[in-house]
């Protein structure tokens, strides 16, 4: 069989988490809200009324823009998007077309967190045609027969932003996902949860020989809503193209939709083109005016990116690629471990395990980020400089940090309240490890004949036997005199 390469573009869809909808004063968060409960005679496209544009969709848009290295445009101007779907009251949607809010900009792709980002590994460079922001349509609800019709979301701000079809695999299209979901968080600007609905994304899909550089005919999968989704059904309409290719047949530009349920695609519709949405200049808003000043007071937010900080991390503080990865996963965890470094001054590398090992655990079981711990970046610094000085030994250590979180106490104070402090009294030591050697006359005599492997065991009895209080390197030297 010939070798084929995927030729994939994705167009995603982010809403902006601003309390009010791009164009009227209703509120954007209506999840879980009563359908059509959460609308107004603007969003609701009753006859007479006037759009106002949002000004904090504006700046969340120009911030994510910069991000992406996208040209942002002095002057923009919004359109109308005609198409007729029962979740468009309107009959068109307010969008932008042909002179959007940026253009260009591109995201480095690291495609597997070995790769360093300095030259070494394999960085894909995916290109952005243009990003603009638009109005969100409502939503259809199929009740057997019946159609349903939820315009709580009409209105929603959101930013559409294309990508050139730089992508050759489904995972590569997954990890431009994670990314942009990543840094979207980072720069606060949406949840991108896409299980609600927050950020999604549609993925344009060819195939071609491997060599070949022309563009051939392509389909579009929507309704994907999550990224093990997007990835599967990606792979689902490639394996399929390729089969259609081989038996002879040619690509149809189909628009699919992908079932969740079934795990497979179906066809929609026919996809349209640029001329079937009839675009034409919106009366009812003037041109988008973003001047050089307005421009610099909205950057002054723009901080250090994710994939620039992983680099830093890995220079400044010598940490292995996968652990600058997972510490700059998310800003608030990335801030986190920074402060405790600045605090404890000690190796960076043993925060890090900490924060890997241990805290992230209890993030994940908690539901939260690191910013909302009561395990401050102080108080994480005080409990390993406790281990360090001996006061504690590394197993209390880790009981601490629920204890921690659960009372909001400092580590020495809760060393102190509970008696946690390390036992290192060489008489208390010896008289515990002489009464499991009593007591465990077979694994003595193993010991003896030359099972030296039982030292592991007979440790963890003494610690067991003292709460785990006892100085285990003094427990080993203890035993190994009395075991002679």
């Amino acid at each position: 069989m010939p070798d084929y390469e995927a030729v994939i573009g994705l167009e995603t869809h982010i809403q902006l988490n601003t309390q009010t909808k791009i164009f009227c004063a209703c509120k954007t968060d209506s999840w879980g809200a009563s359908p059509n409960s959460n609308i107004c005679p603007v969003c609701s496209g009753l006859p007479g009324v006037l759009p106002v544009l949002n000004r904090l969709v504006v700046e969340k848009a120009v911030l994510l823009a910069k991000a992406m290295h996208a040209q942002i445009q002095p002057i923009s101007h919004f359109d109308r998007k005609n198409y007729f779907y029962p979740d468009l009251p309107k009959g068109y949607q307010i969008s932008q077309f042909n002179m959007p809010l940026a253009k260009g900009g591109y995201m480095d792709l690291p495609i597997s967190p070995t790769v360093d980002h300095l030259g070494k590994g394999y960085v894909r460079k995916v290109k952005i045609t243009k990003l603009h922001i638009e109005e969100d349509a409502g939503k259809t609800i199929n009740e057997g027969a019946t159609r349903l019709v939820d315009f709580n979301r009409c209105g929603v701000p959101l930013v559409e932003m294309v990508a050139e079809p730089d992508i050759r695999s489904a995972d590569e299209a997954a990890q431009y996902l994670i990314r942009l979901r990543q840094l979207l968080r980072w720069l606060g600007i949406s949840e991108a949860n896409m299980e609600k609905g927050n950020l999604r994304c549609d993925a344009n899909v060819s195939i071609r020989l491997k060599g070949e550089t022309t563009l051939n005919q392509k389909t579009e999968i929507k309704n994907v809503n999550s990224i093990d989704a997007l990835r599967e059904a990606i792979k689902k309409e490639i394996d399929r193209q390729i089969r259609e290719v081989e038996a002879g047949n040619v690509i149809q530009a189909w628009t699919l939709e992908w079932d969740e349920n079934r795990g497979v695609l179906r066809k929609m519709r026919s996809k349209e083109t640029e001329a079937d949405y009839r675009y034409f200049r919106e009366p009812d808003l003037l041109p988008l005016e973003i001047s050089d000043e307005w421009q610099q007071k909205i950057l002054v937010g723009l901080q250090e990116l994710p994939l620039d900080r992983r680099i830093r991390f890995k220079q400044e503080y010598g940490l292995p690629v996968y652990d600058a990865d997972i510490l700059t996963s998310e800003r608030s965890l990335s801030d986190y471990f920074e402060q405790v470094v600045k605090i404890y001054g000690g190796e960076p590398k043993r925060i890090s395990n900490w924060l890997m090992n241990d805290v992230l655990r209890m993030l994940n079981e908690l539901g939260i980020n690191a910013d909302q711990l009561k395990i401050t970046p102080q108080y994480l610094a005080e409990l390993l400089k406790l281990i360090d000085e001996g006061k504690i030994n590394i197993n209390t250590g880790k009981d601490l940090l629920q204890k921690i979180q659960e009372s909001g106490k400092s580590p020495l104070d809760l060393v102190q309240q509970l008696g946690l402090a390390k036992i290192s009294d060489d008489s208390a030591i010896r008289k515990a490890c002489e009464q499991v050697i009593a007591e465990s006359p077979n694994e003595t005599a193993s010991y003896k004949s030359g099972k030296l492997g039982l030292m592991g065991w007979f440790t963890g009895q003494v610690m067991k036997k003292m709460g785990g209080k006892a100085d285990a390197n003094m427990v080993k030297k203890v035993l190994e005199e009395l075991l002679r």
